[in-house]
């Protein structure tokens, strides 16, 4: 099977981190299995691109390589105020009519609603600028505290680091959780950041090390025991403290309830033992920690969109050996 084609547009002046962040994940064979994806940049005016910071940076194609391309990024737009060329616009348009996936990161957000693409639907861009985006375009339902909405064909992130939690949802949902994880691990980043951008928005007192140290401790007993049919009143007994503290430390660290963080990672444990095992589903369901086989199916369709079958039918890794 050919390679998803993902075409990344580079708009002056550059963040370098943006454009970094979409050629790690898509750009470089990981470990864990074959290249899934081919990468490539492309500026409206190719030759020198000027980056924020650093060197320049020299973008050898133009826009017409986004007639190829099967995901569209745009890795930023600087001048919120300014209108994408008519050029831009038709490509932008022209490439999410016949099907490829578009995306803006960060400040991209712009170029796709300033393009149409947002009209109608909801989107996030970094927690400074989503007043801006929500006055500038009233069509576009601006979600602050998201870290990425992606609606299938067309898909935002909030500030900066997102860039990678998008790109990382984007692998997920097109070759696996198990390879998206591989790929995290080889950039030693978590494979799915719980939470929202809210958390870092906020102006908050820094946690005691106390805190910290036992948050730790929760977390890494649960890790070590999704196995068990564990729940918020066990977390809160290892941590030795009230359920209404725990919610509380998982707010601050997480920005989310300790029961969504603990299905969170039962549902990714079983999506990796569906891609890379042949566990009948009732043991899948079991070894993540689900004692009724159908509340698991119901669990796991509301988080994938899909069946545990379904899911494994799509995913499954032939001949993987863990």
């Amino acid at each position: 099977m050919a390679p998803h084609r993902v075409v990344a547009l580079a708009v002056p002046p550059q963040s370098p981190f943006e454009l970094a962040s979409v050629a790690q994940v898509f750009g470089v064979e990981h470990p864990g299995g074959p290249g899934h994806y081919s990468f490539e940049v492309c500026a409206e005016t190719p030759g020198n691109v000027e980056v924020m910071a650093g060197c320049p940076l020299f973008v050898e194609h133009g826009l017409d390589r986004m007639d190829m391309a099967d995901t569209v990024i745009v890795t930023g737009w600087p001048d919120h105020g300014a209108r994408p060329s008519e050029a831009l616009v038709a490509r932008l348009q022209a490439a999410h009519g016949r099907g490829a996936r578009v995306v803006g990161l960060c400040s991209g957000a712009f170029a796709l609603a300033a393009a149409g693409l947002l009209d109608g639907r909801d989107a996030t861009t970094h927690w400074r600028m989503a007043d801006e985006l929500a006055e500038r375009y009233p069509s576009v339902t601006v979600r602050p505290d998201e870290l990425y909405v992606d609606h299938g064909d067309v898909a935002t992130s909030a500030g900066t680091g997102a860039a990678v939690d998008l790109a990382l949802a984007l692998v997920r949902r097109d070759v696996g959780a198990a390879h998206a994880a591989e790929i995290a691990r080889h950039m030693v980043l978590p494979p799915h950041r719980d939470g929202g951008q809210r958390q870092y928005s906020r102006l908050a007192p820094r946690p005691e090390s106390a805190a910290e140290e036992t948050l730790a401790s929760v977390i890494a007993w649960a890790e070590a025991n999704l196995h068990r049919p564990i729940g918020v009143p066990d977390l809160a007994a290892h941590a030795a403290v009230s359920p209404r503290t725990l919610a509380r430390l998982f707010e601050r660290g997480f920005g989310v309830a300790p029961g969504r963080w603990l299905l969170r990672r039962r549902i990714e444990t079983a999506r990796t033992l569906l891609e890379r095992t042949d566990a009948t589903v009732d043991a899948v369901a079991g070894a993540c920690g689900f004692s009724d086989t159908s509340n698991f199916r119901r669990r796991f369709a509301a988080e994938t969109g899909t069946t545990p079958g379904r899911y494994r039918r799509v995913f499954s890794t032939p001949g993987w050996r863990g």
